[in-house]
């Protein structure tokens, strides 16, 4: 986009717009808009370069502005701009689920696409409750998930998703919580996995105990929670999880929307933890957020099961999108896949790690840092709160860093990060640089 091509002096009118996740009011009155993007930077409306310090919304993996991905975008829209899926197909989708099944964790070979990451934890859930019916136990219906834990704002992913102000005022499916795993009391500044808290996935039995494993249809957790403060599981905790719920039948299910695709140094975090789950969401980095894509991964077992229950002829799963494998989000996840691929981003963003580490722990000595956390390319620092203001210093550091060139999410007091994995030391020590001028500046 030409920056010229908005008008300070004549901006457009903002009241249409109905802003997500947002407090509008506050928005409108002071905005932040950025008008152009390209590698590691957006350019801001009144002509400020800005570092992107969460790779858009923790998807713009491979950095802004790649032309192979615009080019091939170009060039399905001449050439199919759309096809259904149901009961036809196109090529791209195939070709893109058999590349996306050899770079899953060993197993997860079965791939049902859908448009965002809350569609895919809602597909997983249904696929869950449609796995324990082909076999014959309909009665597990039940699901668990895990305090802090986001999965979109779908019904489902809301139930067993942990965030307060995502559930209070809606109704939801039934559903039960783990703890959520951040003890800074034993883990406050680790330098990736917690060495304390593996035993906290044994507040599973008690729930096994509490409602019986024969109504429990699937666990649902992120493998590092994102947007409830990124938060690596501790060490031998999913190794743990995934004992109980292979003792009791329970499918394990991990969103995989923030951390796959090389955001922790690998190609999902399943790989590097090397624990597989059932059923693995994705989306965000699926297509570097060129066109809304998502992609629920299936075990074997549990396609096969689903598929088998049906009759012949019949429609076996009773679920989809109008723009499940939509031609052009298709292709712009090939092209994406073969940026990752030629380029070796995720092996980058492992070599990186340790510099991002680094640099994050830096800042301990601040004084209002109350707890620093870090995996892969992820980030979170802990601001001790303004008394009777919860999450007013948060807000303000925000702010803050974008007047001085960076962007950081912001939830409550703490900041979170999450670079494209084409970063440099350069861009990280930028970073580091802009948040102690900020967090030191706070009140």
């Amino acid at each position: 986009m030409d920056d010229a091509s908005h008008d300070l002096a004549n901006r457009t009118d903002m009241s249409a717009f109905w802003m997500p996740f947002t407090a509008n009011r506050q928005f409108k009155a002071a905005p932040r808009m950025v008008v152009s993007a390209s590698g590691m930077y957006y350019r801001s409306d009144d002509g400020r370069e800005i570092l992107d310090g969460t790779a858009g919304l923790w998807c713009v993996n491979a950095g802004h502005g790649r032309p192979e991905i615009a080019a091939a975008v170009n060039h399905q829209l001449m050439s199919l701009d759309y096809a259904s899926s149901f009961n036809a197909g196109h090529p791209l989708a195939f070709d893109f689920a058999s590349r996306l099944a050899k770079v899953a964790p060993p197993g997860l070979d079965r791939v049902f696409f859908v448009n965002s990451g809350s569609e895919a934890a809602d597909t997983a859930l249904k696929m869950a409750i449609a796995y324990h019916r082909a076999r014959g136990e309909g009665q597990r219906i039940r699901l668990v998930g895990r305090e802090r834990g986001y999965h979109g704002v779908g019904f489902g992913g809301i139930s067993v998703g942990g965030l307060v102000n995502n559930r209070r005022v809606y109704p939801l499916l039934a559903s039960d919580h783990l703890r959520h795993t951040h003890d800074p009391a034993r883990n406050a500044f680790s330098r990736g996995l917690p060495d304390h808290g593996a035993e906290w996935a044994d507040e599973l039995e008690q729930l096994v105990a509490l409602h019986g494993a024969e109504t429990i249809a699937a666990v649902m957790v992120e493998p590092v929670a994102g947007a409830g403060g990124v938060l690596p599981p501790p060490k031998g905790y999913l190794e743990r999880l995934r004992a109980i719920c292979d003792r009791h039948g329970i499918l394990l299910i991990f969103d995989e929307v923030i951390t796959g695709f090389g955001r922790t140094g690998s190609a999902f975090a399943s790989t590097r933890f090397g624990v597989t789950p059932d059923i693995m969401t994705t989306a965000k980095g699926i297509t570097n957020a060129s066109i809304p894509c998502g992609a629920v991964f299936a075990s074997r077992s549990v396609h096969d099961t689903v598929i088998a229950g049906g009759a012949e002829g019949a429609v076996e799963f009773f679920h989809g999108y109008t723009y499940s494998g939509h031609p052009v989000a298709m292709a712009a996840g090939l092209a994406t896949l073969g940026i990752y691929e030629r380029e070796g981003l995720f092996a980058h963003a492992a070599a990186m790690s340790p510099v991002w580490e680094d640099a994050l722990h830096g800042l301990r000595d601040i004084p209002v840092i109350t707890d620093i956390r870090n995996l892969g390319l992820m980030g979170a620092i802990d601001l001790a709160p303004r008394p009777g203001a919860p999450g007013a210093r948060g807000y303000e550091a925000m702010v803050k860093c974008f007047e001085q060139g960076l962007t950081v999410r912001m939830a409550g007091d703490f900041v979170a990060l999450s670079p494209p994995l084409i970063i440099n030391p350069a861009q990280i020590g930028q970073i580091a640089d802009t948040l102690r001028r900020v967090i030191a500046s706070l009140d």
